[in-house]
């Protein structure tokens, strides 16, 4: 009996036969409404050559490839499969998914993992690609810095790549505990980019990487990689104090980078990790969010980019303090509605997040509240730019923001509509580009 598996659009086991449970190892009720047909594959494969599989069927009617196939013991055989879309009433309805007839073959299937794939794995594993988020608000401040003529390069260059080691060190523990403690093996309605998006192709956008389910790495690696990161990263804030105090002669900004990185390094770790826990304690992960990703990367960024010392008083750092105040609640926007496909899980293994606390329908509403807080707080700080730049023009800055803010309210009519659905996802991709966007922004209004 041939293997035969129906699945929808996202992948998600519709249907499946004897011929295919025998051939793969697993149960029905391990499969059906529950995982999708990326589980059957070695992950590499699935990066590189899967969503062509499926254009190539879209477009051509059907697809046949020889692979490599992998059962729930572990074990890899070789197969062809016969890949076709399926379609609600015939073809001139809306495609509701595919369907996939696979036989095992006797002869050796080697498909070639190119360079890019690999890079590529190693982004899926440490959800690199997320380290923007990190990233743009660095810039944005050194920037800053610049008009005032007191940045240092090599700090910058030292704090960029610290702090991106620091990132993908929660990144990489988040998956650790949440895999650990089942949160994710319980997850099976968090969202893939799939093909809707060409720079976000393939990403993973909620229910963690999936890296481990997929196969890129272990449990123990990822937990191993995290380290590896966190070492690179106190490494990067050793090398970066000795250089502060030899550009400034001041002990301030180094302590400033000791205080803010040690206490960024606790929330960050205790995130996921037992005994706080914090992305499970109503609401208090989106502040730990809010609070990492904003005033305290913003504020701890300029003392360690800086050449120039730092007062330790609120005068001398109120600025960069609230220019951390929109960029947190960028990030925190991401991470709410991240949450919306997330709640069913979330709520099973008590993961008590802003979402799982006020439910689906009422937790819109945040997004657009801190949406306005966004727009609020930035207009508050940028009273003080012409301090920094004192050709800052306004009128740009208001014709540039009203168009960010537009689209800002685009995506909560997005969120407003489909909260209780598989097309939210197109909302959730707009959100991240948000953040890119509006960063984008502030910087192209301070260099003009």
């Amino acid at each position: 009996m041939k293997s035969v598996i129906i699945c929808d659009m996202e992948g998600v086991i519709k249907e499946i036969n004897k011929g295919a449970l025998d051939l793969f190892g697993y149960d029905k009720d391990e499969l059906v409404g529950k995982k999708r047909v990326s589980i059957f594959s070695p992950g590499e494969i699935v990066i590189q050559n899967v969503l062509g599989w499926l254009e190539k069927a879209n477009k051509e009617g059907k697809s046949v490839v020889k692979t490599n196939f992998v059962k729930k013991d572990g074990s890899k055989f070789n197969a062809e499969i016969l890949i076709t879309p399926n379609f609600a009433n015939g073809k001139d309805k809306e495609q509701t998914g595919y369907c996939g007839i696979t036989k095992e073959i006797n002869e050796d299937v080697n498909i070639p993992i190119n360079l890019s794939t690999k890079i590529f794995k190693g982004i899926a594993i440490t959800r690199g690609g997320f380290t923007l988020a990190s990233i743009l608000p660095m810039v944005i401040v050194a920037i800053l810095l610049n008009q005032l003529n007191s940045l240092s390069v090599i700090n910058t260059i030292i704090s960029i790549i610290g702090i991106v080691c620091l990132h993908i060190f929660g990144n990489l523990y988040n998956d650790y505990f949440d895999v650990s403690s089942g949160t994710d093996g319980v997850n099976n309605e968090y969202f893939n980019v799939g093909d809707k998006s060409l720079i976000l192709r393939g990403a993973q956008i909620s229910g963690g990487s999936r890296a481990i389910e997929l196969g890129l790495i272990t449990l123990s690696k990822t937990k191993k990689l995290g380290n590896i990161m966190l070492l690179i990263a106190l490494a990067c804030i050793i090398i970066l104090s000795i250089n502060i105090f030899l550009e400034t002669k001041s002990l301030n900004n180094i302590f400033g980078i000791l205080v803010i990185g040690s206490l960024g390094l606790i929330l960050t770790y205790f995130y996921t990790a037992k005994p706080l826990r914090l992305s499970a304690r109503k609401g208090l992960g989106e502040f730990v969010i809010f609070l990492t990703f904003g005033p305290l990367l913003s504020l701890g960024s300029a003392f360690g980019m800086t050449n120039t010392p730092f007062d330790l008083t609120y005068d001398d750092l109120k600025f960069f303090i609230f220019i951390g105040i929109p960029l947190g609640l960028l990030t925190t926007n991401i991470l709410l509605i991240n949450q919306f496909p997330d709640y069913k899980s979330d709520k099973k293994s008590k993961k008590i997040n802003l979402v799982v606390l006020f439910g689906r329908k009422s937790s819109r509403w945040i997004y657009l509240i801190n949406l306005f807080l966004i727009f609020l707080s930035t207009f508050y700080f940028i009273q003080e730019i012409p301090k920094f730049i004192p050709l800052f023009s306004y009128n740009v800055f208001y014709f540039i923001f009203s168009i960010i803010f537009l689209y800002g309210l685009y995506i909560f009519n997005g969120l407003f509509k489909y909260y209780d659905s598989r097309k939210l996802i197109n909302y959730n991709i707009h959100t991240i580009y948000y953040q890119i966007i509006f960063c984008l922004g502030l910087i192209l209004t301070f260099c003009i």
